[in-house]
Parts: structure tokens; C-alpha cells; sequence
């Protein structure tokens, strides 16, 4: 069946940093745009990042210059490597595909038909 695991979630002080990683099974991977999202308590899933099929990286401007998203498809894995993290990056981050093969930039969660379970991020200031 169609699973997508993140794993490397934690409790990190700010300005430290985590690597959550994302293993697909069941799906299609090379070809798709793969996404993190992130939901805090109270607040709307929001775009994080995404990386095209053939390695092309987007982010949420409030991200730009600290995470930094990656992809194996021989290992149908993505990552995302944070840095410097803030108390306002607290919430729990989920990888996403997106609906379409070789889709465009997406920051919307409704262009993402498979997500994982998610993993929790808690940055203590």
C-alpha cells in the first residue's frame, strides 16, 4: 500500500538544528514533485517546501536560507535539512506528493493527494 514515513523529528533549543527524512513506498516517486508541510496548533497546514522531479527546490519565504530540501529517487527519499531553527518553526511536518507527474511549483496542500503521518518539531526558545 501507499506509505510515506517522515522520521528525525525532536525537541532541538533554538538556532540548532534537525534532518527529517521521508521514505515512499507504494507510489509512483521519480517523476512527481515532492513537499513539506507543517502544521502548527490552531493554524493551517502551510507550504514549507518542495523539490521538483529532477532536484528544482522551492520555500516558504519564512524558510529561505535555512532549510534546505533534497531528493534520492534511487531511494525514493526526500529530506529536509533545518537549520538555525526558531520557536516559530514548532509544529508537526509532513511530506506530501503531489497529484501531478512533473507538476509545477505548488504551495497549495490540495495539489498533494498522499501524505504521511507526520513528525513532531518542537523548538524551545
Amino acid at each position: 500500500q501507499v506509505q510515506l514515513t517522515e522520521s528525525g523529528g525532536g525537541l532541538v533549543q533554538a538556532g540548532g538544528s534537525l534532518r527529517l527524512s521521508c521514505a515512499a513506498s507504494g507510489l509512483t516517486f521519480s517523476t512527481y514533485r515532492m513537499g513539506w508541510f507543517r502544521q502548527a496548533p490552531g493554524k493551517e497546514r502551510e507550504f514549507v517546501a518542495s523539490i521538483s522531479w529532477s532536484g528544482g527546490p522551492a520555500y516558504a519565504d519564512s524558510v529561505k536560507g535555512r532549510f534546505t530540501i533534497s531528493r534520492d529517487n534511487s531511494k525514493n527519499t526526500v529530506a529536509l535539512q533545518m537549520n538555525s531553527l526558531k520557536a516559530e518553526d514548532t509544529a508537526v511536518y509532513y511530506c506530501a506528493r503531489q497529484n501531478r507527474p512533473y507538476g509545477s511549483t505548488s504551495r497549495s496542500p490540495g495539489e498533494y493527494g498522499y501524505w504521511g503521518q507526520g513528525t513532531q518539531v518542537t523548538v524551545s526558545s
